[in-house]
Formats: C-alpha cells, structure tokens, sequence
C-alpha cells in the first residue's frame, strides 16, 4: 500500500578512487544563483555516511557536492550554513540518506543558508524534519523524496519537506510520504512555486501557510487527510496572501488524521480535499478534485479551524477572504465527513445516502465587511456552497448562491529568477 522501495536494503557503495577537488574563488558577499554551471568545486564522495557532515562544515560558496548511488545511514542530523551549495544525488531512488537508526538533532537535513539546490536524493525515517531550509533566498529543490517507510504513523517527523521564511523558491518533481503534520509545506515566505509534485499519505499533503504570493500547480495530492491547505495561523509575523491553486489532482484524501494531539493540523477532518482557513486572496482553477469524503473544498475562519486556544494578535484578520473558484472538474465527495458533528449535518440537509455539496463554507464573516470585494465567488457550472452556520452553532445552515455568485480579478502568476527555473 506504502510505497516502500528501499526499506530493507542494508548495504554502503563505496568507491576506491577518490577524486581530486578543484576549488575556485566566489566572493560570499554575492552569491550566485543556484547553478552548476556557476560551480567552483566539484565533489564526488566516497562515503557520504562518514564524510559528509565534514563536507558541509569545509564547504566554499560555489561548491557542488555530489553523492553516488546508495543507501547511506546517519545517527545526527546534517547541517549546512553555506550560501551557494548544490547539493546533487543519483536519483530521488537512488541515492538515500536513511536516518532510521538517529539518535540526535530535530531534522535529518537541516539547511541555514541561500542559494541552495538540492536535487535527485532521497531521505527517509528521520526523528523530525526531513529536509527543512530555514531564512533563505533562492532556493531550489528538485527530484527529492521524503519519506517515512512504515507508512502513517502519529511518531513519524512532522515535516517532509520544510522550506520557512524564505524567499524565492521552488519545489518541483519530488514526492512526499508519511509526514505526521505536512508532506511539502511552505511558510512564513514569498514568492514560491510548488509543482509537479506527488503528496500521498500525509495529514496535510501540501500546505502553504502564512506566505504571500504561492503558485501550487500540477501537483497529485492523493490518500493524504488533506488534500492542500491554505492556511494562516494566528502567532506569526506573517500573514499570507495571494495563492494560485490550479491544474493539480487532489482525489481520494481519506486517510485517517496520525497528526500529534495539539498540532495545527490535528483538526483536518479525514476526507478534506482543499483547505482554506484564514487566508485572503486564494484562486482554485482548473484543478480535478475529487472523492474526498468530507468536501473537495472547505473554506473556514479561525473560530472554526479547531486551535482557537492559539494565541491571536490583535492584528490578525481571522475571515477568508476574496476567494475565487472557478473552471474545475469535481467528482462525488462529502457522502461520509470525518468528523461525527458534520456526518450528522450532512444527514439532516441531505439524507443518510445523501453528501455535501463540493464546497463545504464555515459561514463566518467579517461584521463590517459585506461586499462582494471580500465574498467566496463561485464561477464553476452547477457548483454549489454549503454555508454551515458556523457562528450560529449551525442554527440555519443553507445553500444559497445569491452570496456566491460573482467574479474577482485574477491574481499574477509568481515569477522567480530565471536562474531557480533552469536545469
């Protein structure tokens, strides 16, 4: 069921020949782009499980650090603090940094720097984080998998991969498996594009959270608890905005919420597809959505999301806003939620073999904010919203599209430097 490629192979490649490494000047002060052709070092390893810790410490800005084929098993997280690294494997199934047997550090691969690639490797069964790069600017990850081979399971590490407060990034072509919180999660950051990525069996596939300006596109979301999320939560100084989610496949996300009790994400009802809570400026088009038996979208404020206990700053504002639906193809969900309360619902509106409509809205608003500049707009055929009545403990839940039916104006595509697209 899990996929599993690597998990009992017990072997170390090791290669004779050591190859001499070419070291170059590049001034830290203006670090280049992620590139290989911009590269000032070049370094086949020979083990990586006794080397390259090592590696990262003598690091250079420019330096390419290449790892052979093999499954390579480490005790302590990996660290890297040097700007301009690319760090490069034989393949996201070839090259396998397994962390099963950590005893120490938060993350298998933890990365304080700018102008980092990280491309074709694999990392598996870390105590924490799998990869997580923190405070960075121009950041490309390509061809990664994470994963946590014994499948879901509550004590697996929260993050698969972990890019925060960063700038510029990309995450493309890799996959996600088992993170306890969210397989390919994005936060507190600006101008990210995540696509063509696989997230199956997560609690949260994707999630983009607290971060201003997100394109997530031709990415499968499938067997997760949720699908992709948009969320702000309420404690952090960013508040995000403006995500294009369009083109991507989030079908069958049913698999039972493992999240760790108190956890943000431990609230997703099994069944959810997309997710917006909180968070202004969404547009969701294009995509396949479907199977998903809680909803294919919610759409829900703070006093809703399940962790109103969180701290909330003055200055946070709790209501989506100017969401934009539209263009997408849905297939039957909503005909068993996740949560008792809501399969109840759905029971008294529908029937016992009746289901939600494809969008599934918590109700709450802004008390001073009624026009259609901040509404829910729905322009996607026979598309319906379930308003569930939230702040009136669902006194008078309603499917009315008077609310709904409108258009915004369609937000810009992110752009990153050329350089991050560029192979």
């Amino acid at each position: 069921m899990y996929q599993i490629p690597f998990g009992s192979r017990k072997h170390y490649l090791i290669i004779s020949m050591t190859l001499a490494t070419v070291l170059a000047a590049c001034s830290p002060d203006t670090p280049a782009t992620p590139d290989a052709t911009t590269a000032s070092s070049s370094d086949v390893m020979t083990d990586p499980s006794a080397e390259l810790q090592l590696r990262f410490l003598e690091a250079t800005p420019g330096d390419v650090i290449t790892l052979p084929a093999g499954v390579f098993n480490f005790e302590r997280s990996l660290t890297l603090n040097v700007d301009n690294v690319t760090l490069r494997g034989a393949g996201m199934d070839e090259t396998i940094l397994s962390f099963k047997d950590q005893i120490t550090g938060g993350e298998g691969l933890l990365v304080n720097a700018s102008n980092f690639t990280i491309e074709d490797i694999g990392i598996e069964d870390s105590r924490g984080d799998a990869l997580k790069i923190a405070r960075g600017d121009n950041i490309v990850i390509r061809r990664v998998r994470t994963e946590w081979t014994n499948g879901p399971d509550t004590n697996n590490g929260a993050y698969g991969i972990y890019p925060v407060q960063t700038q510029h990034t990309l995450i493309e072509d890799s996959v996600a498996i088992a993170a306890s919180d969210a397989g390919i999660y994005v936060g507190q950051s600006q101008n990210v594009i995540v696509r063509g990525n696989r997230a199956e069996y997560n609690v949260a596939g994707i999630e983009i959270e607290n971060t201003i300006g997100a394109d997530v596109y031709d990415n499968d979301a499938v067997n997760n608890t949720g699908g992709i999320l948009i969320f702000n939560m309420p404690n952090l100084p960013v508040e995000g905005h403006t995500t294009r989610v369009y083109n991507n496949r989030v079908h069958q996300n049913n698999t039972d919420n493992f999240a760790p009790p108190g956890t943000a994400v431990a609230s997703v009802p099994a069944g959810s597809g997309i997710i917006i809570n909180s968070n202004d400026k969404v547009e969701i088009f294009d995509n396949d959505i479907g199977h998903n038996k809680t909803a294919n979208v919610l759409i829900s404020s703070y006093f809703s999301a399940g962790y109103s206990e969180r701290e909330m700053a003055e200055a946070f504002d709790p209501y989506p806003e100017t969401i934009y639906i539209y263009n997408n193809t849905f297939t039957e969900g909503g005909n068993a939620p996740g949560r008792a309360e809501l399969d109840m619902l759905r029971q008294a509106l529908f029937g016992d073999e009746g289901s939600f409509p494809d969008v599934v809205w918590d109700g709450v608003t802004h008390p001073e904010r009624n026009d259609m500049t901040y509404a829910i707009c729905v322009d996607n055929g026979d598309t319906s919203v379930l308003n569930i009545d939230a702040a009136n403990n669902n006194t008078n839940p309603r499917v009315d599209m008077s609310a709904h039916t409108c258009q915004h104006s369609k937000l810009a595509a992110v752009t990153l430097p050329a350089g991050l697209t560029a192979e």
